[in-house]
Order: structure tokens, then sequence, then C-alpha cells
């Protein structure tokens, strides 16, 4: 899959269908269980997922992603798939304009065209949909194909294995052959299932 000349709109939009998806089936005595993220319980993942969708429509708004906090608050503990809605509904219409994914953008990477950042959005929230997905149980199937294209944007962001304190996402682990899409790509950004 050539991911350069590739249009992300249609994977990111699948991916926060799969995500709302996801969401809508968290119970309220599930929001502090762990995630394979360590540092995030469920509800903090939430709040993250909820927050960096929001950071993504501002740069498809034109504005600069890291102006937003990755992270929202006053979320009531029902009200998740409500603010996932309405986040993932303004990125859409953000990212409507064809203009948009050869613009270049400000992301917290440095400054990207469009569809290089949106690309990269994809990776970051399939990868926090299998978090969410171990946290909960695998509660709905994943779709293999978002996971295949966030692991080939993955391995070309991050090809090294080994990462250091100032790279957000941990030092690749070992997976079993035949593991699925969505283990490679957890595993190759640092990530094991809870146990």
């Amino acid at each position: 899959m050539n991911t350069n000349a590739t249009d992300p709109r249609p994977l990111y939009t699948r991916t926060t269908d799969q995500v709302a998806a996801l969401i809508r089936t968290v119970r309220p005595e599930q929001l502090a269980a762990p995630t394979p993220c360590t540092e995030f319980d469920v509800r903090t993942l939430l709040s993250h997922l909820v927050g960096g969708t929001h950071r993504i429509a501002t740069v498809g708004e034109g504005g600069d992603g890291m102006a937003v906090h990755p992270f929202v608050d006053g979320v009531d503990d029902d009200g998740w798939p409500t603010a996932y809605a309405e986040a993932r509904t303004r990125v859409l219409n953000a990212w409507a304009d064809d203009a948009r994914l050869d613009a270049l953008v400000q992301v917290p990477w440095g400054k990207a065209p469009g569809r290089i950042a949106l690309s990269g959005y994809v990776m970051e929230a399939v990868t926090h949909t299998w978090d969410l997905s171990e946290a909960l149980g695998h509660p709905v199937q994943l779709d293999p194909e978002l996971a295949e294209f966030a692991l080939a944007i993955a391995r070309r962001v991050l090809p090294d294995e080994q990462r250091d304190a100032d790279t957000p996402f941990d030092t690749a682990v070992p997976v079993p052959e035949g593991t699925d899409a969505y283990g490679q790509l957890a595993a190759w950004l640092g990530r094991k299932p809870v146990s």
C-alpha cells in the first residue's frame, strides 16, 4: 500500500466508526480498568481519544495541533459516546476539503502535508482502539485493514525498534509468529496485552 499517495480520510472515517462502536460498549464499572497504555486507565484513555480527536480537528481547520490539550475534562461517565461523536464529526468536517490533504499543517511532530498528518492520526487512533479493546475484553471485532495501514505507518515513522525517552512510544516488544496486525502494531509501539 502506497501510504504517500493514499487519501487517509476513508480509513480515518472507518477508524472513528470503530472507535465509536467500541466506546458505546464501555460500562461504568470498566472506567477504572487498566489498559495496555500503562499510564492510562479506561477513563483516561477515553479522555485522550476525545482530546486527540479535537487536536486533529484543529489541524484540519488550519490551526496548531500543539495548542490543543490532547485530553478532555468534565465528561460524565455516560457521556463518552456523545463526546467522541461530537469530536469525530468536527474532524470529518475539518478534513472534507481535498486541499487539506496537500496543505502543510502543524502537528506535534512538526510540519507535514495534511495526508501525512492524518495518516499519523489513523495510526494513533487504531493503536488506542487496540488499547481500549484489550481493556474491555474485545467486545467488538476489529477491522484488520485498519491495523495493516497503521502498522505500515508505524514502521515508516518509527523504523528503529529501540526508542528513547523523547519518543511517545516504547521500544518494540517481540510477538509470536502468526500474530495478527493489531498485535503486531501494538508490539511495534511497545505495548503488551493487559494481563
